[in-house]
């Protein structure tokens, strides 16, 4: 696809937020606030020429590897947000993209998001096919107070779950898409906990695809602070997540 005529480099997308979208007291789930995150990056990709089925003429695709997530408040039923993203730095076969969502005016949440190129028929990071020196990089302009970090792995942690990988925790790179290893791990915390929306900061880092039909666990540590999160496959680590707390 072409680039659009109204591209720019820096993108504004307005969201209304519908029922769906929101947990039981009417607030949006941080599931879908990812969700809208990335739906905003995925809108620019489309207008600057490098949607999914622009790269899958190479068979490449955007991965997520890493995200920070840095929560004031949430929006709620009904309400209409503005999300703003740009890139911070794209090169080879990596991107630091930029997102902050507003509500009247304010500035609510902001992200920073790390992604890598993946080719989709041999499994693995590999250069960007296409050209994008037609969006402007802006490698000092930051969306969150702190950068995405490598999470440590190495704390003691005990088993909480064990969940088995269907249809729907799939998405259109045909794995495991990134916001459901966000949902398996909250799902396993008391629903007070997510309702009181005492979540300030969310820190993902994704290691290893998953696929249909295979076994994980999940594993979770309450000793030490921020509360950490990994999903594990045949012992091998393939998610790890940080929660810190208001």
């Amino acid at each position: 696809m072409p680039i659009a005529e109204n591209f720019t480099s820096v993108y504004e997308h307005e969201w209304e937020i519908n029922f769906t979208q929101c947990a039981p007291n009417a607030y949006l789930k941080y599931v879908d606030l990812c969700n809208l995150l990335q739906l905003t990056a995925a809108e620019h990709s489309i207008l600057g020429g490098l949607s999914f089925n622009d790269m899958q003429v190479f068979h490449q695709a955007w991965v997520l590897s890493r995200i920070r997530v840095e929560i004031t408040t949430l929006p709620k039923w009904q309400d209409k947000v503005t999300v703003k993203t740009w890139i911070e730095d794209l090169h080879g076969a990596r991107s630091v993209r930029n997102i902050e969502m507003y509500l009247d005016g304010k500035k609510i949440v902001g992200a920073t998001t790390y992604w890598a190129v993946f080719n989709t028929q041999l499994r693995k990071a590999e250069a960007l096919a296409l050209p994008h020196e037609h969006f402007e990089k802006f490698p000092d302009w930051h969306a969150t107070e702190k950068g995405f970090s490598k999470i440590d792995l190495t704390r003691e942690t005990e088993l909480v779950q064990q969940h088995r990988v269907v249809l729907s925790d799939l998405d259109i790179v045909n794995h495991v898409n990134n916001v459901k290893y966000l949902e398996w791990c909250l799902d396993t915390l008391a629903p007070e906990a997510i309702l009181k929306q005492q979540i300030k900061a969310i820190e993902m880092n994704f290691m290893r695809e998953l696929n249909l039909g295979e076994s994980i666990a999940i594993w979770r540590s309450e000793k030490e602070k921020p509360e950490f999160f990994k999903v594990e496959k045949e012992g091998k680590n393939c998610f790890a997540l940080e929660l810190e707390w208001k």
